[in-house]
Order: structure tokens, then sequence, then C-alpha cells
């Protein structure tokens, strides 16, 4: 590789601070409450308006506390302890409304259902003095990072083509609080793919799109969406996902694609393919001066679940430590991500140009 390093390290929390859980379904269950444990960091308790849900998530990771309202938990929390929020956006304003003044919070995406709910989630944040981040931890997922930090090197030269692809059979039952919503496939899950584009390329100057449904899953507002970034320079960067290809794994697809002057990178993000068990990930990449070695795979370790949760938690509490840290994951940087996803929404809903006679 040259002198080009491969790494998927972040920084980490010089003193982590105890952490506390808002939600108790599936994405605490399988991501958020195992990424603490792997990392070893201290949960305080967890609280659900469900509470036959966090007793049982408090059993099977040896929490101690069980918190019967919002109110007994902030009252039995330390003020500086991490308020870790996973309820649907619809619940995030009055949740945040009632944390104490200064308080650390890492909320689940998106931020908000709208871009006014996210105005409105950004102003109690701000208002209320908190260190905030939102969970887009696809964009700090072991092999993304090491693409990060590849391609920050210059080893793949000028970056001028991001394509992110997910054709795949995704079992949207899981999540019941979805059906039914006017916004569903790019505010739930495209999002994170506009955001991971952000994160390389920047805010576009515009932004096309379409979403769609699907003739088996018309209960949904929308499963496949096309989005394209247009920034007035020789870059193409869009996302192309299907999540209603129910055709067995062949030919599924689940990866982002990132092509330079000098070379390519190439991430197979496994967890989106028979999800939820999913595959195994890969990392490879293609330089042109190494071009007798064509494509080579790197030794990435770590996934999606739970390491990418591990490093958004990370990031926050190293904005906690040090406020000058990057703080890759803040409520200002996840403002413009929702920004994307309305502009989205509108050139959708205003529609394409007609067909000349």
């Amino acid at each position: 590789m040259n002198n080009y390093s491969l790494t998927s390290d972040f920084a980490m929390p010089t003193r982590p601070k105890p952490i506390v859980v808002i939600g108790a379904g599936g994405i605490v269950e399988e991501a958020h409450l195992p990424a603490y444990r792997k990392a070893g960091w201290p949960v305080l308790g967890i609280y659900d308006i469900q509470v036959e849900k966090a007793a049982r998530l408090a059993a099977a990771f040896e929490l101690k506390e069980v918190y019967d309202s919002m109110q007994e938990l902030i009252d039995r929390v330390p003020s500086y302890a991490v308020f870790d929020i996973a309820v649907p956006a619809s619940k995030l304003a009055d949740i945040l409304d009632q944390l104490p003044h200064g308080a650390h919070v890492m909320m689940q995406k998106p931020m908000g259902e709208t871009l006014s709910d996210a105005k409105k989630i950004i102003e109690i944040c701000e208002r209320k003095q908190f260190t905030a981040s939102v969970n887009f931890q696809m964009k700090l997922i072991p092999s993304i990072i090491a693409a990060k930090h590849l391609i920050g090197q210059g080893a793949i030269g000028q970056l001028h083509d991001m394509e992110i692809r997910m054709n795949i059979h995704h079992p949207w039952e899981l999540w019941d609080f979805l059906f039914g919503l006017p916004r569903m496939e790019m505010l739930y899950h495209s999002i994170h793919y506009m955001d991971m584009i952000k994160y390389f390329l920047g805010m576009p100057k515009r932004l096309y799109a379409k979403t769609f449904q699907h003739p088996k899953q018309m209960q949904l507002a929308s499963t496949r969406s096309i989005i394209v970034f247009d920034y007035e320079e020789p870059v193409r960067a869009f996302v192309n996902t299907n999540h209603g290809h129910d055709f067995g794994l062949q030919h599924q697809d689940s990866f982002v694609k990132w092509e330079g002057t000098k070379g390519a990178v190439k991430a197979t993000l496994g967890k989106n393919i028979n999800f939820p068990k999913g595959e195994a990930d890969r990392f490879e990449y293609f330089l042109s001066d190494n071009a007798h070695d064509g494509w080579v795979e790197g030794p990435i370790s770590g996934a999606w679940y739970p390491d990418a949760f591990i490093a958004t938690m990370a990031d926050l509490q190293c904005a906690i430590e040090n406020p000058a840290s990057p703080h890759a994951t803040s409520v200002k940087h996840a403002y413009d991500t929702m920004r994307l996803v309305e502009a989205a929404y509108i050139s959708n809903d205003s529609g394409g140009t007609t067909i000349p006679d």
C-alpha cells in the first residue's frame, strides 16, 4: 500500500461517563447495550413506557435500575450521566424538554420526522445547553472509517464518484411504528446514506429524489428510493435502495463504493443482507499505482452492530471531555442531514420533467 495506512481506529474518551437508556426496543437490545458492554462502559439503568420490556433488558444485561417513570429517572440519575434516547422520532422533543439543563444527550435518528421537528429539537438543545449527538452510526462502521482514513491520505486521488447500493429484503415488520407514517424509507433508512455522502463530500448544491412503494408492501409509505446529489462539479454521488428483493441472497447487494482519480474503495455492509442475522462485512480497494495487485481485501475488524454504536457514543463522550473535538455526530451536523431529507421529499413531491411533445 506504499505509505498508506489502513485503520478503523477512532478516538475514545479517557474517562467515560455512565449511561442511562431511555427506550427498550430492538435497536437497544441488538446494538446499544451490546456496544456499551463491549466497550466496558457503565450503564446505570433503563426506562421504557412498557416497564416489562425495560425489566427484561435489565435482566439480560445485568442493569441495576429499571425506572418506573421519566421523572424517577431524572430524579435519580446524576447530572454528569449521558442520556441515551432510543424512541420514535415523534417523541424526541417531549423527552428532551424534560431533561435537566446542561445534559449530555445521545438520540437515536432521525432528528424528528420533519425539518420543522429538527428545528424544534436543535432549539431545545441550544436553549438548554446540551452536549448532544444524533446516532447516525453508519458513517462510523469500521469499514467506512477505514475508507475515510484511506481516502483522506490521498490513496485514491481526487474523490469524484460515490455510490451507495442496497438491493435487499428488509423485514419492516420488526418496527411496527413505521406502518402508516407519511414518510418512511428516506426518513428512516436512506437518511443514513445521505448523512454518509455528506460526511465524505459535504453539502450538495441541489438534490434530486424519488421514493417508491412496493406492491407487496403497500401498507408502508415507501420502501425504495433513488437520491442523486448535485455538486456542480465532476462528482457523481447517489443512493439506490430497494428493500423488496425477496429472491434469495445470491443477488442481494449492500455496499458503498468510492472512485477517485487514482483508485477505488468498496465496503460491503453485510448486516443488511439476510437482516437481522446478517452476513460478513468486506473491505476492498484498488490502487492504480499498484494495479498489478488488482483488488485487495483489507483486514478490517468489527462490524456495524455493535462497533459503530461504540463509535458514536465515543464521539459524543469525547465532545463532552473536549468541546473542541470534531464531534461528527453533533446535532448541528444532524440538522444538515435533516435538510437533505427535506430536500429529498420536496424533490419527490414536485415530480419529474414532463416529456416534450
